[in-house]
């Protein structure tokens, strides 16, 4: 019997395995790297043992490293998790030789499917329907006999969509197709084999899970499907598939077992295909061990998935027979990254000012993040797996739509805009989610925030950064900042949001509310277009005045006309977060008046000589500008004074209006050099 669990692997999927391992009186043992030192799965466990290194190949790749910390550690059992080690034969075999329980199936099995070429040719054998299938010997595809195109190129020894190149249309891209993945495949597996399968177009990937113990009984837990994919890899999974009926659903789970009982298997693991749109399914490749999306079966199907692997592995039986096992509802889950979708869905690194998963919608957070987790380059980039499971199939997909948007989540770049656009998008609520539903709809799948959400969280911003100099003062504190006998002078903020710069203007009323006003910039290039506006839109309603209360914790509310925003925001350095109801708005903060040492930290800037009222801004951003040019007038004891260019050059910033009172020192303009 297990008694002490080393988990050979870290992150989300280690507190997984230590949640269901604890609840069954199974002491745990973390291992960890340099970088995952104060890791909230390093905390939970009962135990931990340091790996001397930073990256993979140094810390959870190093077979003899984890035995040796499973030794240290007292540790009687092994699970791999999923990544990393876990379907490495030759690492299943080494922890059974140390004498300790291996947590998943045999090594035999595990080899078996480890190639898929043989596991191919096995299936095939077992009456599991298979793509036809052309080895690639080399570089030199002269030899070849003719192979119709699509054509997918893989990695025999592969996986997470390394080692895989399509070519369509014609074969003359074949060549460097099959180099490309080989180089790819030999630096990922160390194995440079790859073939040639028939490219299936508007396909459906359908996966199966399947558990089997050691006393010959196996089972399935019907289907997952995988289809909404970037790069070859998952990022939203669901069951049951809309595209499934019963009679494909009982054919496509009978060839899953048939698999699993073929290659001799035991504990969990997945059988995947490929759907195509006539209903011919066609076998994949075999994960032997626990896959990243195991939640949603465990949610339609009220299984603990980790601990039927623990009960395999002890040699006990399957809590389960066929008959006990029934869909109930949908299960969806997404999985948040640190990339920015923008950019081709790479990867992004930062740290984690503010990490607040929302409460409601209820959702299931598998996550191996907290607040102040820095998110480097050393392992995959993905924060967390939030998973909603609702009665139907929408429902189960809005609530966890919601739940991202009301989460807030900073100081990285994630997909969460991308995930919420999916989960609301028409086609994705329709069922029509083949592999290709991302590149088809990839421009629709963001947020751009409208007018009036920007310029109330420009407004909110701007507010809050108010609040919070009060609350930092040590008289007055309930006052605003600025304040001198019921009057205060005019306040400004800048911000900038994808090329649109917004400028806040605010005055403290008498009545204790604020007189607000927002005026744009948008540039493009080098040439800017001001589109000043005397009030702020909130939608449909215009109006100028707002009533705020500062709350703990970096909320703010405004009123006006008859509307209430509840906004959080947050401030680091120029980077400011603001969370309405529509979700988060990222705004970088221009310098305002008094904020750059007089002016004089700042390149090119130019200071008003005195205290005074602008009364005149003859320029704006992006314009060339000559040597002598006037730029702007301030008055001053009744005189006018000329505000010009140094020398030749491009309006970079123009941080005054007219009528704005400024102070001697303060920041106007900034120009740039000349192109």
């Amino acid at each position: 019997m297990i008694t002490a669990l080393l988990i050979a692997n870290r992150g989300e999927i280690a507190r997984r395995i230590t949640a269901t391992a604890s609840a069954m009186g199974i002491t745990t043992v973390a291992v960890y790297a340099e970088g995952d030192a104060n890791a909230p799965y390093v905390r939970e466990a009962d135990r931990a043992v340091a790996l001397p290194g930073r990256t993979a190949a140094e810390t959870y790749l190093d077979t003899n490293a984890l035995l040796a910390a499973a030794a240290q550690a007292r540790a009687d059992a092994v699970h791999p998790g999923y990544g990393f080690l876990s379907e490495r034969a030759d690492f299943a075999r080494a922890v059974i030789s140390a004498g300790l329980t291996w947590v998943g199936p045999p090594p035999e099995a595990i080899e078996a499917m480890g190639d898929k070429l043989a596991a191919k040719r096995m299936m095939a054998e077992a009456g599991v329907p298979v793509l036809p299938t052309l080895e690639v010997a080399g570089d030199d595809l002269s030899g070849l006999p003719g192979f119709p195109l699509p054509v997918i190129v893989k990695a025999a020894a592969g996986g997470g969509g390394k080692g895989m190149r399509v070519v369509t249309g014609s074969s003359d891209g074949l060549t460097d197709a099959v180099a490309a993945a080989r180089r790819e495949a030999a630096a990922a597996f160390g194995d440079p084999t790859v073939f040639l399968e028939r490219y299936v177009t508007d396909a459906r990937h359908i996966e199966v899970q399947v558990l089997a113990d050691a006393h010959g009984e196996a089972v399935h837990c019907f289907e997952r499907e995988c289809s909404i994919q970037r790069r070859h890899q998952k990022t939203i999974e669901e069951c049951p598939s809309l595209a499934v009926d019963d009679d494909l659903r009982e054919r496509m789970c009978a060839a899953a077992l048939a698999a699993a009982k073929a290659v001799g298997y035991v504990g969990a693991g997945t059988v995947e295909f490929v759907l195509e749109p006539n209903g011919d399914f066609w076998f994949l490749e075999m994960n032997t061990r626990l896959q990243v999306e195991h939640p949603v079966t465990e949610a339609v199907t009220g299984l603990d998935l980790v601990r039927e692997q623990l009960l395999a592995a002890q040699g006990l039986p399957l809590s389960v027979t066929q008959d006990d096992l029934s869909v109930s509802g949908h299960a969806i889950e997404a999985r948040l990254y640190a990339e920015d979708p923008g950019a081709g869905f790479l990867p992004a690194t930062g740290t984690l000012l503010d990490w607040h998963p929302a409460t409601s919608p209820a959702c299931r957070w598998d996550s191996g993040v907290e607040q102040g987790s820095v998110v480097g380059v050393e392992f995959d980039p993905m924060l967390a797996k939030v998973i909603a499971h609702a009665p139907t199939r929408t429902e189960a997909a809005l609530r966890l739509a919601l739940a991202l948007q009301r989460s807030r989540i900073r100081g990285v770049t994630t997909n969460r805009d991308f995930l919420v656009a999916t989960l609301r998008h028409q086609q994705f609520l329709a069922g029509n989610t083949t592999t290709h539903f991302i590149s088809r709809n990839l421009a629709q799948l963001g947020r751009q925030p409208s007018q009036a959400e920007l310029h109330v969280a420009a407004i909110g911003a701007a507010l809050s950064a108010q609040g919070a100099a009060r609350a930092g003062a040590p008289v007055l504190r309930s006052l605003p900042s600025g304040w001198r006998n019921s009057v205060m002078p005019p306040q400004r903020a800048g911000y900038r949001h994808d090329g649109t710069t917004l400028k806040v203007s605010y005055t403290r009323q008498s009545d204790g509310r604020f007189a607000v006003r927002v005026s744009e910039e948008a540039h493009q290039g080098a040439q800017a277009a001001a589109t000043p506006s005397s009030s702020i839109s909130w939608g449909t309603t215009t109006v100028g005045v707002v009533e705020v209360a500062w709350t703990a914790d970096g909320w703010v509310e405004l009123t006006g006309s008859g509307r209430r925003h509840r906004l959080h925001v947050l401030a680091d350095g120029q980077r400011v977060w603001v969370q309405g109801p529509d979700g988060d708005v990222e705004l970088t903060a221009v310098p305002r008046f008094g904020e750059s040492a007089g002016g004089d930290a700042v390149a090119g800037g130019l200071l008003a000589p005195m205290p005074g009222t602008v009364l005149t801004v003859q320029v704006a951003a992006g314009d060339v500008v000559e040597a002598g040019q006037l730029l702007m007038t301030v008055e001053a004891m009744k005189m006018e004074h000329r505000i010009t260019a140094p020398g030749a050059g491009v309006v970079g910033e123009v941080l005054a209006s007219p009528g704005d009172q400024v102070a001697a020192g303060d920041l106007l303009a900034v120009i740039g050099e000349a192109p």
